[in-house]
């Protein structure tokens, strides 16, 4: 009885992912083509063949909806996507600010979800996912010694950066956009956060960022030891 309770308990979650995934295939039909207005649940229940209630009951609202929503087709958007780890951190970042633009290119609809009304303490799961892999790009950077600002103003100037990049384009007709403006923002940005080579700069706060990004393999310091120093060392990278 036991292991025929678990394999109904499988079957009714693989239904319950199949459904979530159906619904939110609707959603994303309905957001492109009429925009977040048009993803009401009524609308979404009639595209994906349910009833309405079913909505509420694997989503909570419409606001849990669209969160659900943005995620799934950022990660979808990632999927098959080039990964960290390649012999060049900097390259590594490079590409993935390509990808960034592009989601947000081929995905305006998607991608204002995730980015265009910000609130404090109200970031978007997707968004927040999104910042990760950035995070995991720039801290690569600085255990390189390549870093010259710290990992967390390193990570707002290449959002901010880049995220203009994609909302200044999709403002403007297609045959008026600058084809240059993603690269030459981007690697003004490169220059303003890293050096060119694989060799450790000698400044200060150059060591700083370096040392600090390596602090998380450290045994030999205490808890507040460790706090103090990464104070000290933002202060220096700064």
């Amino acid at each position: 009885m036991k292991n025929a309770d678990i394999r109904l308990r499988s079957q009714l979650n693989m239904a319950s992912e199949t459904m979530k995934e159906r619904i939110l295939e609707a959603a994303i039909g309905l957001l492109t083509s009429e925009g977040p207005e048009g993803v009401t649940t009524r609308a979404v229940a009639e595209a994906a063949g349910i009833q309405a209630p079913t909505i509420y009951r694997i989503f909570g609202d419409k606001h849990g909806l669209l969160e659900a929503l943005a995620e799934h087709g950022f990660r979808r958007h990632l999927a098959g996507k080039p990964s960290n780890g390649g012999p060049d951190p900097v390259e590594d970042l490079r590409q993935g600010w390509e990808v960034h633009i592009a989601f947000g290119l081929e995905n305006p609809a998607l991608y204002s979800l995730m980015y265009g009304a910000p609130r404090p303490g109200n970031r978007s799961a997707a968004a927040l996912t999104a910042e990760k892999l950035l995070q995991g790009r720039i801290h690569q950077i600085a255990l390189a010694g390549r870093l010259k600002v710290s990992e967390r103003r390193a990570v707002e100037m290449v959002r901010a950066a880049a995220c203009g990049v994609v909302f200044s384009w999709l403002g403007q007709p297609q045959d008026a956009r600058d084809p240059g403006l993603s690269e030459a923002t981007r690697e003004a940005i490169l220059e303003a956060i890293t050096h060119g080579d694989s060799t450790p700069a000698g400044s200060t706060a150059h060591l700083a960022v370096a040392l600090k990004a390596r602090l998380e393999k450290s045994s030999h310091l205490s808890a507040a030891e460790l706090a103090l120093l990464r104070e000290w060392l933002d202060r220096l990278s700064d």
